[in-house]
């Protein structure tokens, strides 16, 4: 494979810039230095013809011309005190046609001086991303020396796509962050060998008692931990509108030791005389990609009052919520889950009692693993099994496996479909499905705990145990007749389904964990077990695992000859159906 740049961001200020040229490029490179907080020195003989740019940013004081040609030892001797007089950065704008340009490079080179020169890539230590700045918010864009035009060109439409005020969203979101450490700090001190892991801010061990001394995840700090949600799944467009009183809320968040109170309000009652009875909608969202609802859900969405979503519902279909829908998204985390739980089913009866339509949007199947039977079973003993609605959604368990081109069943190869999930009740394991042949097992919820999943699999334990009676006494002996899975079973895990950063990992059972353990987690995610995952894209034996990336499915907005659709009536909003 090709090797690809290292991206990373510098901070430049003061630092010291050498731009060799006097053209129009020589402007761009002087401007770019002064943005990012840099001293240029232009270095151009004074007989040379400024670019007018230049010689305005000159007269303003902003540059400093050396009237002079180039010479080694300006490289050496040009830049800060502090480092022996060695420049930071040197740009070479006249191309690689001219003999200097080679020279330069090779002298920079030679002495570890990072060095570009215009339109020279093999020339170069370092490129010149195409950038988005808006305010603290940079977005870089490279082709690695393929074209300049092409990288502007794939950096405007990024940046077009994005909503507005995004980076103010940054600032706000950066603010946030900073006052919960400081917060934090003063009231917990850090875990001992957390100090270099980012957001180590401790939480008091009485937070909840399900957490363990050695769960270091679990102990991290609660607030931060909401953030993080925050950050990670509310749509960008929501983010971009965050407000100072939607900080305040954050801030706020989980201040008291046991409080399940919502953050907002979303319950006021009705001032009406005669007030509406309200009603609950449990509905599944699908595996991600918002083409997939149905059109019942669709329609619940944009009719509810309040929409209380769970955490994994992807931002492409939680775009598709009108402005004016109040939204709470799952607090949920490791060693949270009962409390947020709790928290959503205070929020939807207070919400159904007050007259509202309230929508619980789940992601997949509301009854498949998602706690849907618990949910419409608290409502009827609440006294509302009339005002209950129940809408389907396409599970991941049967969709996510399409989308990776495994069929779950295939004639000759698999003739039944298991579902599972990996994690039981309050985190405990679940009982492991015995090996057939012509079986694939789907396990949902499963990819935090995958080695134990695989030993769970390949092995007998204490689980298989069983007491028989000898002539003496009861002895405790391993029941064997459970099939265990052959570690060669080819497996796929499937993250993201349908969106677009879909990720496909196929492996076999022996490497999985390794697999993931390496690639990195992208949840929700899932695991599929059996000679199915091989019926359409058979593995490659010298590998131990291919990693594929990307959804390029669904291209309807290509064949209709649209990009946008417009929802009419009085929610009506533009909606960009993400492809």
């Amino acid at each position: 494979m090709e090797p690809v740049s290292l991206l990373t961001s510098l901070e430049c200020t003061g630092h010291i810039h050498l731009i060799v040229g006097s053209n129009p490029l020589a402007a761009a490179r002087c401007t770019k230095s002064i943005q990012v907080g840099a001293k240029p020195l232009l270095l151009a003989p004074e007989t040379a013809d400024l670019h007018y740019a230049l010689q305005k940013r000159i007269d303003n004081g902003e540059v400093q011309w050396l009237k002079k040609s180039f010479e080694d030892n300006d490289v050496l001797s040009l830049g800060r005190g502090e480092i022996g007089g060695i420049v930071d950065a040197v740009f070479v704008t006249s191309g690689p046609r001219d003999p200097l340009s080679t020279h330069i490079s090779k002298f920079c080179r030679r002495n570890r001086v990072p060095v570009n020169v215009s339109d020279a890539p093999s020339l170069c230590t370092f490129n010149l991303l195409s950038t988005h700045t808006d305010g603290p918010l940079q977005i870089g864009v490279t082709t690695n020396g393929r074209g300049c035009k092409l990288s502007s060109r794939i950096r405007r439409e990024i940046a077009s796509s994005l909503p507005s005020q995004l980076g103010a969203a940054c600032s706000r979101l950066g603010m946030i962050r900073r006052k919960i450490q400081e917060e934090d700090h003063l009231s917990h001190p850090p875990l001992a060998g957390d100090l270099d892991e980012e957001d180590s801010v401790d939480q008091s061990s009485s937070f909840n008692k399900l957490v363990t001394e050695g769960d270091l995840d679990a102990a991290k700090n609660r607030r931060m931990r909401w953030l993080a949600q925050i950050c990670e799944y509310w749509p960008l467009r929501r983010l971009a509108n965050i407000t100072d009183a939607d900080a305040e809320t954050v801030l706020a968040s989980y201040t008291t030791h046991n409080s399940s109170a919502p953050p907002l309000d979303h319950t006021r009652p009705s001032t009406n005389r005669e007030q509406k009875r309200g009603r609950i909608v449990l509905a599944g969202s699908g595996p991600g990609h918002p083409d997939l609802l149905t059109r019942a859900t669709h329609k619940a969405i944009l009719s509810a009052d309040l929409i209380l979503a769970d955490k994994l519902v992807p931002s492409g279909v939680l775009d598709l919520i009108p402005r004016r829908t109040l939204v709470h998204i799952a607090r949920k985390f490791p060693g949270n889950a009962e409390q947020a739980q709790e928290e959503l089913l205070s929020m939807a009866l207070a919400g159904v009692k007050a007259g509202k339509t309230v929508l619980r949007l789940k992601q997949g199947d509301p009854y498949i693993y998602g706690r849907g039977g618990e949910e419409y079973d608290f409502f009827r003993k609440e006294g509302y099994e009339k005002d209950i609605r129940v809408l389907p959604g396409i599970t991941s368990a049967l969709s996510a496996p399409m989308f990776a081109t495994i069929p779950a069943t295939q004639r000759a190869i698999s003739d039944q479909v298991l579902v599972c999930t990996g994690t039981g009740r309050k985190g405990k394991p679940s009982t492991p499905p015995e090996f057939v042949v012509t079986r694939t097992v789907v396990f949902l919820m499963t990819l935090h705990r995958i080695g134990a999943l695989v030993k769970d699999l390949t092995t007998w334990d204490s689980a298989d145990a069983k007491v028989v009676l000898s002539s003496e006494e009861d002895v405790e002996v391993l029941d064997k007749s459970r099939r265990l899975w052959p570690t060669s079973t080819p497996c796929a895990v499937i993250e993201r389904a349908s969106c677009p950063d879909q990720r496909v990992i196929r492996t076999t059972l022996e490497f999985v964990a390794s697999a993931i353990e390496s690639e990195g987690s992208r949840p929700p995610g899932l695991l599929v077990l059996g000679k199915s995952c091989e019926a359409l894209v058979k593995g490659d034996p010298g590998r131990k695992w291919a990693v594929e990336e990307g959804f390029g499915g669904l291209e309807f907005d290509e064949f209709l000859g649209v990009e946008e659709l417009v929802i009419g009536g009085e929610a009506a909003e533009e909606v960009k159906i993400e492809t």
